[in-house]
């Protein structure tokens, strides 16, 4: 498991460090049955603080289950004034914008308006080229489970200590972006491998998705999120920024170490950031309470017809962690008592992971207002799934 566009390469270690180790410590249960809990949230709540109390500023989390709906808030939601964090925060989601691409894309599938199996040349002609990319030998569904072997532009070392690092960052945060810069900046590597050869996270596929979903809907991407989820689902917490760079009330701060490599313990107040930078793949703001809401529906089949919802529940493996495996905008981990379905997202500053059973009837959604530090993730998982009925 990592977490999508969050900018602390470490942090990546950190969560696969934490997740091999814990991942089996869950009580045992018969094979196949997923993993679901019982009772009350204690266990979970210990875990959130014991993240807060290891340096996260602060943590929010709702969990929904047969027993009803559970929220908590730890620690600080703005370190100069001691304020708290609040239970019904909006924050940056990072790439858990994915899935809502994802779900617009398999609607228009459901509707004969597009083929997942169709190149991606067909709907951005001449947009996928150059250095070995070639859009015509890659598909819209590659693109959706990250087979398609494009370059990460986030991976690029100067378009990364650009946006996310020290004072650059600090210079640029208010910049607009186009996708067509991101895009340039992915093409300018070669392909790390050939089409369909393995899984590997780019988000230079969730820009193209987006984009696709603009060519075939006639509107713009936001539009089209926004009429076919947020208003039907009465997602009422759930916003694109455009090229906004705040974030609607209520909400936290958010801060990064962004001169970890310097100064490892300076913290900066990194709240404010231009929606655009993240636009297509990273963008959408929301609240813990309106994406169980979403992920809810999904998995019982409010959004998709059943042959879409299977597609976006056939997974690929992850050669990296073979303990999880990747749908068309959601995850698959297994659990040490089953599997959940999840899906993370981080931008600078943000933290955020949903995870569900498949009949989406036990969720949980957390958030970080910190982006260094993901070892406590796993754990909260593992309380929450694995534990509450020692709980």
């Amino acid at each position: 498991m990592t977490m999508r566009n969050r900018p602390r390469a470490g942090a990546v270690a950190l969560a696969a460090v934490a997740l091999t180790a814990t991942v089996l410590t869950g009580p045992a249960r018969a094979s196949g049955e997923s993993a679901a809990g019982a009772g009350g949230h204690q266990k979970t709540q210990a875990a959130i603080e014991a993240a807060v109390a290891a340096g996260v500023p602060g943590v929010i989390a709702e969990a929904r289950d047969a027993a009803g709906v559970w929220k908590t808030a730890v620690g600080v939601g703005n370190r100069a004034t001691g304020a708290p964090r609040g239970k019904n925060d909006r924050f940056r989601t990072g790439s858990v914008t994915d899935t809502f691409v994802a779900v617009v894309l398999l609607q228009m599938e459901a509707q004969g308006r597009i083929s997942l199996d169709d190149p991606v040349e067909r709907y951005l002609p001449g947009v996928v080229t150059g250095n070995g990319n070639d859009g015509s030998r890659i598909t819209v569904r590659q693109l959706l489970n990250h087979t398609s072997g494009l370059f990460d532009y986030l991976a690029d070392v100067p378009y990364y200590r650009t946006y996310t690092m020290g004072d650059s960052f600090l210079a640029h945060r208010y910049d607009t972006l186009t996708a067509q810069q991101r895009l340039q900046v992915a093409f300018s590597h070669a392909p790390l491998f050939q089409p369909g050869a393995r899984h590997s996270f780019s988000h230079t596929n969730d820009v193209l998705a987006a984009l696709i979903v603009q060519k075939v809907g006639g509107r713009t991407y936001e539009d089209e999120v926004r009429r076919r989820i947020i208003e039907p689902l009465g997602l009422e917490a759930t916003s694109n920024p455009g090229t906004s760079s705040d974030l609607p009330r209520p909400s936290s701060h958010g801060y990064s170490k962004l001169f970890y490599d310097t100064q490892p313990e300076r913290i900066d107040d990194v709240t404010e950031l231009n929606g655009s930078q993240n636009w297509g793949d990273g963008d959408i703001i929301s609240s813990a309470h309106d994406l169980n809401l979403f992920f809810r529906a999904l998995l019982g089949g409010r959004l998709l017809p059943a042959r879409q919802l299977n597609e976006l529940k056939t997974t690929v493996v992850n050669p990296d962690l073979p303990i999880t495996s990747y749908g068309l905008g959601i995850e698959k981990l297994t659990l040490g008592c089953g599997d959940v379905w999840y899906h993370d997202g981080g931008v600078v500053g943000s933290l955020t992971l949903s995870a569900f059973t498949e009949d989406g009837l036990h969720e949980l959604t957390f958030n970080y207002n910190g982006d260094w530090d993901a070892s406590g993730i796993v754990p909260i998982l593992n309380a929450e799934f694995c534990d509450q009925a020692s709980g």
